[in-house]
């Protein structure tokens, strides 16, 4: 089941992903356009692990265009959204390639590359785990083989056909991935955004895109808290199901707990990848951020919060103090719930006793 198959837009994520086909024993075939290309050209696709430090170089074959005749089995498009609308005309031109599986944040839905290619030639997914481009080396969170990635992919109408599954089976071939086919990977993707963009985005830009200036400003974390509320309760009043319903779960955590949590984020690694992407990619935060209002303003959900946060993404106010706390901390659903639990506990304790006089009877 070798395909050839072309990475279009070869970033953190499609660097990887060609890694990994390529080790398959796919012919696989990388198109960007500048500077990338000639580094791809000069050094081929140099991957860094950011755990170990450890560098991969591989050297594949690097086309100037997708022509209206070329032929590939399957073409893989892991870019910016904001960048995405550039190429569309050339994928569009091309009729021969069966499928274009679109990987990339995306809030505003798939209509526009409906329209030009069609909806039986194109798919949608999220690439994973997460990475950042520094030169011409891109730094990877690692993917380990014992507990294999996922890669959520769909049909954008929300079907499950033979392509489906043959795309998955490709993607199941790279080394520490798996693919999961979803029937949701719309209201997926919308939700991705909705618990990253007007959320965690901005507050880390409040910061300077510093994670130890982050993790040290509570006001930044308390905002993200309550513009994630916001952001959740909109996408929901729009009518998009917040998917996984799981991700519910984030806002029902108390505020001093989720403070408490990212006060110490300067240990994450995950923070500190996204921490490297938001440096490079204010672009794609603004469009995506845009993106997200738009799919929001159907419901005319109030959001105070996220409007203050927001305006971080695009430079409207100066960063906040280093270890600035002046936002008081809302403590009555953390009052709530051991108010809740005692209850529980007085209740259990009272059932019980009411069943042993009963049985002394």
């Amino acid at each position: 089941m070798k395909k050839k198959i072309l990475i279009y837009g070869v970033g953190p994520f499609g660097s990887l992903f060609a890694e990994r086909l390529a080790e398959a024993g796919h012919s696989v075939f990388l198109l960007d356009h500048g500077e990338r290309q000639q580094e791809l050209k000069s050094f081929g696709i140099v991957i860094e692990n950011t755990a170990t430090g450890a560098q991969t170089v591989t050297h594949l074959p690097v086309v100037e265009q997708l022509a209206p005749e070329d032929h590939y089995d399957l073409v893989i498009v892991p870019m910016r959204k904001n960048r995405v609308y550039d190429i569309v005309p050339a994928l569009a031109a091309n009729k021969t390639v069966p499928t274009f599986l679109f990987m990339m944040n995306n809030a505003a839905g798939h209509e526009e590359f409906i329209e030009s290619l069609g909806v039986e030639r194109v798919m949608a997914g999220f690439p994973l785990p997460g990475g950042f481009k520094k030169g011409h080396v891109m730094h990877m969170l690692p993917v380990k083989e014992n507990k294999p990635t996922v890669l959520p992919i769909g049909e954008v109408d929300g079907s499950i056909t033979a392509r489906t599954r043959e795309v998955a089976a490709i993607l199941d071939t790279m080394r520490g991935f798996r693919a999961e086919i979803r029937t949701d990977i719309d209201a997926w993707l919308k939700t991705h955004v909705a618990i990253l963009v007007p959320t965690l985005a901005p507050a880390l830009y409040a910061c300077n895109s510093d994670l130890v200036h982050f993790a040290m400003t509570r006001d930044a974390q308390v905002l993200m808290k309550r513009a994630l509320h916001e952001a959740l309760l909109a996408t929901k009043k729009a009518g998009v199901p917040i998917t996984p319903p799981g991700i519910r779960l984030m806002d029902w955590v108390p505020e001093p707990l989720f403070v408490l949590a990212f006060s110490k984020a300067d240990s994450s690694a995950t923070l500190k990848n996204a921490v490297g992407h938001l440096r490079t990619a204010r672009d794609e935060v603004e469009h995506l951020t845009n993106e997200f209002y738009a799919m929001i303003h159907p419901g005319h959900t109030p959001t105070p919060t996220m409007d203050q946060l927001t305006e971080y993404s695009f430079g409207f106010k100066d960063p906040l103090p280093a270890g600035s706390n002046n936002i008081p901390l809302r403590w009555g659903p953390v009052y709530g719930a051991v108010a809740g639990i005692a209850a529980t506990v007085g209740l259990v304790v009272l059932l019980r006793r009411r069943n042993r006089s009963i049985g002394d009877e």
